[in-house]
């Protein structure tokens, strides 16, 4: 084997074989061909049945989460057969994205909304009490530490990767607030290292392919990824970013990661990228059309008009790590609007404003990315002061 054959890895102690594109593109192939087939064959017959799996977005329409398993799945299936990747490499990535699977689906099915953050949940445990983003943050933790030690050589350099690993599960999570932009995310940091090449880029081919072959359901509105789906691709791409590097670059990006979690706390990723042109036409484009600024706004009904409460519900927009952490699904404002708080009153019953807040008479609260959860695409409130989310149901989890 000639020399410019063989690339050095910090991994393995020795020399790893260098795949050209023909193995990222087989890899990315296999992870859009399963994903496609695990996503008919989940949505056809449903776990436990489809209602289970089903969720209201803020149009009122009716989604679910089955894309966040198919993507798993898929991203699963093609990091085990990537050509050319160490065998340890390829049960790292496997591993992670079954974990991040694993603790997503117990958030988005069973998760509860009383603690959110990292902050909310590890105060939960520190007290005793067991959360189920508190259980994800502990699992993914694990993983990582796991997936470390089959990528990494060292301790140092094993502990490290595991940051990276489950950093990475949780920010891209943090991303699934609007319709394909967790996708987006992964596509956009999986991306370099597909370009750069070596054994690792074959395993960032396979959450790139997974989340290109289930982007046009995100976007459409159709499904989404949910816990499940973002930190399983999340995971496996942190896999990708950690095996192999130097503990420079390790270090480099789980500073990075760490940074952005942090911020995540106080900030919102969605007012930024609004804010931002660059980022903010990259978030829209495939999008359904925004409403009109009128969207949200209140269509009054003979004697209907929006309380002023209404204007309340705007300040909602806080931060990604409020209206999502912990993966539980909470009302941005902390309650959909029911009828005669903060939405529009038509005889006494709650009507829907719009394509807006899709309320409901009678119900109590809805998941942070239904009902419209006052945190707008374009950044702009609208007319009545009611926010029309964009997203699908659930927000992600702020958790590892």
């Amino acid at each position: 084997m000639t020399k410019a054959a063989v690339t050095p890895s910090t991994a393995t102690g020795g020399a790893v074989p260098r795949r050209g594109r023909a193995g990222r593109l087989v890899t990315a192939l296999a992870a859009t061909g399963a994903a496609r087939t695990a996503y008919a064959a989940l949505t056809r017959r449903a776990p436990g049945g489809a209602a289970l799996w089903e969720r209201r977005n803020h149009r009122g329409e009716t989604l679910t989460l089955l894309e966040g398993p198919a993507a798993a799945i898929g991203a699963t299936v093609a990091a085990g057969c990537a050509p050319g990747v160490p065998g340890r490499w390829r049960a790292a990535s496997a591993l992670a994205a079954v974990a991040g699977a694993g603790f997503g689906t117990y958030d988005d099915l069973a998760g509860s909304t009383d603690r959110r953050g990292f902050k909310g949940h590890l105060g939960a445990l520190a007290k005793g009490e067991v959360t189920s983003g508190g259980v994800k943050i502990v699992g993914l933790g694990a993983a990582g530490l796991a997936a470390g030690v089959l990528v990494q050589r060292h301790p140092v350099d094993r502990v490290l990767a595991a940051v990276v690993v489950a950093g990475t599960a949780n920010l891209i999570n943090l991303f699934d607030l609007r319709p394909g932009r967790a996708a987006k995310a992964v596509l956009i940091a999986g991306t370099p290292g597909l370009v750069r090449g070596g054994a690792a880029a074959a395993l960032a081919a396979a959450p790139v392919g997974a989340a290109a072959a289930l982007l046009p359901e995100d976007l459409g509105e159709k499904a989404m990824l949910g816990d499940a789906g973002a930190n399983a691709l999340g995971a496996a791409l942190g896999v990708a970013l950690a095996a192999g590097a130097s503990r420079t670059g390790l270090l480099t990006k789980a500073a990075v990661l760490v940074g952005l979690t942090a911020a995540s706390e106080r900030v919102s990723f969605t007012k930024v990228i609004a804010g931002n042109r660059a980022l903010n036409t990259i978030d829209m484009l495939g999008r359904r059309p925004v409403a009109a600024a009128n969207a949200g706004s209140a269509t009054q009904a003979g004697a209907g008009s929006v309380p002023g409460s209404a204007a309340g519900t705007a300040s909602a927009s806080t931060t990604d790590a409020e209206a999502d952490a912990g993966s539980d699904a909470e009302s941005a404002s902390g309650s959909a609007a029911s009828a005669g708080s903060g939405s529009v009153v038509d005889a006494g019953a709650a009507t829907k404003a719009d394509a807006g807040a899709a309320t409901e008479a009678g119900t109590g609260s809805k998941p942070a990315r239904e009902a419209g959860a006052a945190i707008t695409d374009s950044g702009a409130v609208a007319d009545a002061g009611v926010v029309p989310g964009q997203s699908s149901v659930e927000g992600p989890v702020a958790s590892a």
